[in-house]
């Protein structure tokens, strides 16, 4: 029997009712997803800049070579709102080290540093991915540790040494101590809740190439970090051959990142037609997701593009972003790393547009409930997703359901695996066991995406929700 009005317009005869619920274009930041910042957090200051030059790092003030120092003014200034008007919200930051900065004693890493990035992440609203790189590269003074050379360590034979010392990757001694290193670090940061990912980069200037490594040393680097890092995603570098390894490996579940996202430079020396040379879009990264075995990686693990120079420096020199942009789909990215350089304004709401689409995007088209129950009465449901990004989540959230009347609120946690939710529609069914202690008459019903302790963490693309991040659906009469 109804207690209220709520339930005119249902029938005696009815027992179920739809729930359809209106989308919201408005901008999500959600976590896990969208454009990530580059060795600082949501709301510092922002290289402006056109081209990639390593001697401009100056923000947050007092930064020195952030590339391979990384934050060294924790608390600079910032802006209070954690906004930049030229940069979209963001989910994510992205932090790489040295080696020599992380260890600069053998056995004795700066663990303060990486600490203090999670908790200055988690205070602006984000997630770390993060590297550890052996070395910057020839031309840097940030080789490898002092006491790694001390050791005895080759140099590769068929490298330029003179303006950096470049580690011959084969030396078992290279295997020895970089191995220590990862083992270190997945050993206090491995599952860590602000950790979003960690790179697999085992050798080469900014752990980007593999160095010299032969397939048989990639794939002992490999298996430590595999072995190292179980609990948080890892993203082999595309194109090395760990990566080919990691991606083949029997129960790895490994993601990928690529750099130089967007190169679309197309003047030549002459030795080909003008615009049939090569560059990174044309002719690296589907050729690399194939021979690496990652076509489908996508759908259990994240994918990540890195851009080449930087938005500016496409924008000076007129390459297409629609056509970029587009491309960036086509791999179901779901974090993009611009280099927190100053989006130009006349492509700022493409860019955010891209931010929104990659990775999930989710918006609840139907929800099907029953229009009473009674406590611990097993009751039917079922759900329309429609996922307008390119990208599952990959984070075992839940989706929930919260029975409220006044301040007495019962939280249900489906058992349906979000992360299944592929691009376009999904639909599940379930029962569950209607909660005890309401008292008979109305209860409101909400949803949310939530975590372990019940607390929404992903807000859908619904135009109606609370201050909390519960989405408000309907009614049910407690019996």
């Amino acid at each position: 029997m109804s207690t209220g009005n709520w339930r005119d317009g249902y029938s005696k005869e009815q027992v179920i009712q739809r729930v359809r619920l209106e989308f919201t274009s408005e901008f999500l930041n959600n976590p896990h997803k969208g454009t990530a910042t580059f060795q600082r957090f949501n709301g510092d200051l922002l290289i402006l800049t056109i081209n990639w030059d390593k001697s401009s790092f100056h923000a947050p003030p007092e930064a020195v070579d952030m590339e391979s120092l990384g934050v060294q003014d924790w608390d600079g200034p910032h802006n209070a709102d954690l906004h930049n008007d030229h940069y979209p919200p963001s989910s994510v930051a992205y932090c790489r080290w040295s080696w020599n900065l992380l260890e600069p004693e053998k056995g004795k890493l700066r663990f303060d540093i990486i600490d203090r990035a999670l908790a200055t992440a988690a205070a602006r609203g984000q997630t770390l991915q993060l590297r550890t790189q052996p070395f910057v590269g020839p031309g840097s003074k940030y080789e490898c540790p002092q006491w790694y050379w001390d050791a005895g360590a080759r140099l590769d034979p068929a490298a330029d040494n003179s303006d950096c010392r470049v580690p011959d990757h084969n030396d078992p001694l290279w295997l020895e101590h970089w191995g220590n290193h990862i083992r270190a670090l997945g050993a206090r940061y491995d599952g860590h809740p602000n950790l979003e990912s960690f790179d697999l980069a085992y050798g080469g200037g900014c752990g980007e190439g593999g160095g010299n490594c032969t397939p048989d040393t990639a794939h002992k680097l490999a298996e430590i970090y595999l072995d190292s890092f179980q609990g948080t995603p890892l993203l082999t570098m595309l194109g090395t051959e760990g990566c080919h390894y990691a991606a083949g490996r029997k129960g790895a579940n490994v993601g990928w990142r690529a750099d130089c996202f967007g190169d679309l430079h197309l003047n030549t020396t002459g030795e080909v037609p003008e615009g049939l040379n090569w560059n990174h879009m044309y002719d690296m990264y589907v050729q690399e997701v194939t021979r690496c075995g990652l076509k489908d990686a996508w759908k259990t693990a994240p994918a990540v593009f890195e851009t080449c120079w930087a938005v500016p420096y496409w924008h000076k020199h007129g390459w297409d972003i629609d056509w970029i942009i587009e491309q960036g789909y086509k791999y179901h990215i779901s974090v993009f790393m611009p280099k927190s350089m100053a989006i130009p304004d006349a492509w700022m709401g493409k860019i955010l547009a891209f931010s929104q689409r990659i990775g999930y995007w989710f918006h609840l088209q139907q929800m099907v409930l029953p229009l009473e129950a009674s406590a611990r009465q097993q009751c039917k449901m079922s759900a329309v997703i429609d996922n307008k990004g390119i990208a599952p989540i990959y984070r075992p959230y839940r989706l929930a359901l919260r029975f409220s009347q006044g301040k007495t609120h019962k939280v249900v946690a489906l058992r349906q695996d979000i992360r299944r939710w592929m691009p376009d529609l999904s639909y599940f069914e379930e029962s569950f066991a209607f909660p005890a202690g309401l008292v008979r008459g109305e209860a409101k019903v909400s949803c949310g995406i939530v975590d372990a302790n019940d607390k929404p963490v992903v807000r859908l693309a619904v135009k109606a929700v609370d201050a909390e991040g519960w989405h408000p659906l309907t009614s049910i009469d407690v019996l």
